[in-house]
């Protein structure tokens, strides 16, 4: 598992009962392909111990992407240092998809 870099907040809300949670750079998590898509799990080993996941299908991603990017296109707040280490990775993952079903080298 990798150390967050920065901090995730979660929150659910059931009918009856509401559940919040941080989970801040000494937390860790992991990202791997999961049943059509991505499983993401963040782990707070420190008291409250705390353990989140999630797993989003392909479509459901590639909506959110879409809708986010419509979103920073009306108005963003994302400084310069976070939208180069957004285009950084989001290169990664074209470059990933680019390589699915390729022949390995």
């Amino acid at each position: 598992m990798k150390r967050v870099s920065d901090q995730a907040e979660v929150a659910i809300d059931f009918p009856d009962k509401f559940y919040m949670g941080s989970f801040s750079n000494t937390s860790r998590f992991q990202v791997k392909p999961e049943g059509g898509g991505i499983g993401l799990k963040i782990v707070k080993e420190s008291a409250p111990k705390r353990t989140f996941e999630m797993h989003l299908h392909h479509a459901l991603l590639t909506d959110i992407l879409h809708d986010w990017a419509a979103a920073i296109r009306m108005g963003s707040d994302i400084t310069t240092q976070d939208r180069d280490d957004l285009v950084g990775a989001l290169t990664d993952v074209a470059a990933a998809l680019g390589e699915v079903g390729e022949a390995p080298a």
